[in-house]
């Protein structure tokens, strides 16, 4: 459950914080990349040297390092974490988180992020049970925080009762359910993925085709089925395997996925059409070989049939997702195919940007729908396939 995920680690200042070795240890065990975020006070229960060699990553205090100047971004931060823990957490920090108060990395990578966030309170019996602290509870939860109850035995002052930070076997057993809540968030419904190219037979050795891998459609797919989805995946060819728990059609020709496509489509809520399908398919196939000649070959081609915008023309309240590989005037195109197309929102991808296109495992893209853009940094193609679920879910939950 917990492999491959990016965990935010906050440390503040606790004598609870030495539980953050056990805690990053046994995440890193479970396959987790953790990232520690300590204050400046953390350091005084813990040093960044023991959470550097159990998360084998440098450990951020600061919001740039003295040494060189080099620049640590909690927007960055906030973007590549699945999950923010917060443990320890004291009563000074969860009343910060509250009231919005952004005086240290560990706070203002808080406020930047949009994956879910957790806190394990940690403080004397007294503080846990105070008024205000509730309150702050109360709130930080009222707006999605998650709370890890703390303990209750013998603290730090010598006092007996709750406000013992959990024990990290609890915190990471917590932190599976979390992840199997957030998986099971689109269960009940049924989405159409397409992927891949196509290939357009010439004669029976030669095709036209494009140089899509399918990479991008894939990990949507596996990221809607992670997430509970019955997923639908109508793929051209391609080398990658199929995401667990997703049904895949296998297709060769633009006109084959317009089949499949609209075929499952009236069943399912929405669809996402991810695949490079040819615009033109040749007139006429050979049913041979055609031989070599000394003179040049005209092949004639015509229009293959639009997928997307017969879907769109079906949708009656479906979701409609699609895609926009540009080379040049990008918005305006996007913008135009989101309304031609009776799209819901658009995944606008550039050429003009490195790390993004066909081939490659990262991508740069800009989320379009008519109330305005999103641009997503560049970014794994897994982690652009969460961003596009994400919106999805926001949108077909609503």
């Amino acid at each position: 459950m917990l492999a491959g995920k990016h965990i935010l680690l906050g440390i503040t200042g606790s004598i609870a914080a030495y539980k953050a070795a056990a805690l990053t240890r046994l995440l890193v065990k479970a396959g987790c990349e953790v990232q520690v975020v300590m204050t400046t006070l953390a350091k005084q229960f813990i040093t960044p040297l023991t959470m550097a060699t159990l998360s084998k990553r440098p450990i951020l205090v600061e919001f740039f390092d003295p040494e060189n100047g080099a620049w640590n971004s909690h927007i960055k931060l906030g973007e590549w974490a699945d999950c923010m823990l917060v443990a320890p957490a004291t009563a000074n920090t969860l009343a910060k988180m509250a009231h919005g108060v952004a005086d240290n990395l560990l706070l203002t990578s808080y406020l930047s992020a949009r994956c879910p966030v957790a806190v394990a309170p940690a403080m004397d019996l007294d503080m846990f049970a105070h008024p205000s602290t509730q309150e702050n509870l109360r709130l930080l939860a009222s707006r999605g925080v998650k709370i890890v109850d703390p303990g209750s035995g013998f603290l730090a002052s010598g006092l007996e009762g709750k406000g013992r930070m959990a024990e990290p076997e609890q915190i990471v057993a917590f932190l599976e359910e979390l992840f199997d809540e957030k998986k099971k968030s689109l269960a009940g419904k049924h989405l159409l993925v397409t992927a891949g190219p196509t290939c357009e037979a010439i004669d029976p050795v030669r095709y036209i085709t494009n140089h899509s891998t399918g990479k991008m459609g894939y990990a949507i797919a596996g990221e809607l089925a992670a997430r509970g989805a019955r997923v639908t995946l109508v793929s051209g060819p391609t080398q990658l395997a199929c995401p667990k728990g997703v049904d895949r059609v296998d297709v060769r020709s633009a006109e084959q996925m317009y089949e499949a496509s609209t075929k499952a489509f009236p069943q399912a809520d929405g669809a996402v059409m991810c695949a490079a399908v040819a615009d033109y398919t040749p007139a006429v196939v050979a049913d041979r070989k055609i031989k070599k000649s000394d003179d040049d070959m005209a092949i004639p081609l015509k229009r293959t049939r639009d997928i997307a915008a017969e879907l769109g023309r079906q949708k009656e309240g479906r979701l409609l997702v699609g895609f926009a590989l540009e080379t040049d005037h990008e918005l305006e195109h996007a913008q135009g195919k989101l309304e031609r197309k009776n799209l819901d929102f658009i995944v606008l991808n550039s050429l003009q940007n490195a790390g993004a296109g066909f081939g490659v495992d990262t991508n740069v893209v800009t989320l379009i729908d008519r109330q305005g853009r999103e641009e997503l940094p560049l970014l794994s193609k897994h982690e652009v396939a969460s961003r596009i679920v994400d919106k999805i879910e926001s949108l077909i939950l609503k």
